[in-house]
Formats: C-alpha cells, structure tokens, sequence
C-alpha cells in the first residue's frame, strides 16, 4: 500500500523536496551565493537584505528583512535548512517563488549568503 501511494505521488511529479547535507561554507560558495543573489533576489530583497527596494515596497506581504536575528527568521528559525526549502520550494501566497531550477549547489550558496545579511554588524556611528 505505502509503495503504490509512493509511486502515485511520484507519478504524478508530487515529490517532498529534502534538503540535503549542507556544503562546507567557502569562500567559493559565498561568491557564488552573491552572484545568484545579485541577479535573482536582490530586486526584490535589495541589496543589502532589507526589503526595503520600490519592488519590494509594493509587494504583500513584503520580502522577508534578512537583516534581523537569523534565529527570528519566521520560516527559518534558525535553521539553515529551513531556508533551503524556502528557496527550494517558495512560499505560497507571497511573491517568493520556488528556485528549484537552480542546482543544488546554487541554492546552497544562497543560503549562505542571505543568512550573512542577519550576522553583519552595523557602522560603528561617529561620536
């Protein structure tokens, strides 16, 4: 029984996405997370992660702030794989799409970019 449902939910393209096993973070990665983010992300999370650009004041619900605690991230919490299947799969009833054709390797290094905008420290304000 289990495997006829299995293979009616595979048939019929309805596969549970799973991330896999994080990739070591590299500096490679990281590059590779920017250039990504830069051509498919930044229109609408901007460029420093805030949301905060004329496409993303307009959308509703608005991009996700990935400057705040990473641990508040509300479809993350933390959790980096959480993150992978956000961007693997999307959200639904928001402007955020799934990346899914982006390889694996790709949506990594998303990850570990975005997730780089919650850790950065603001500029020290000149006394």
């Amino acid at each position: 029984m289990i495997v006829v449902v299995g293979l009616i939910l595979y048939s019929s393209g309805f596969v549970f996405a799973q991330a896999s096993k994080p990739p070591a973070k590299t500096p490679e990665l990281l590059n590779l997370g920017k250039k990504v983010y830069e051509q498919n992300c930044a229109s609408c999370h901007g460029p420093t992660g805030d949301g905060k650009t004329p496409l993303g004041l307009a959308l509703k619900p608005p991009p996700r702030d990935f400057n705040i605690p990473f641990n508040q991230w509300p479809h993350a919490k933390g959790d980096l794989k959480k993150v992978f299947d956000v961007i693997s799969k999307g959200i639904p009833n928001t402007a955020m799409v799934k990346w899914d054709q982006l390889s694996e390797q790709e949506r990594w290094a998303l990850v570990y970019y975005v997730v780089q905008f919650s850790t950065q420290k603001p500029p020290a304000k000149k006394k």
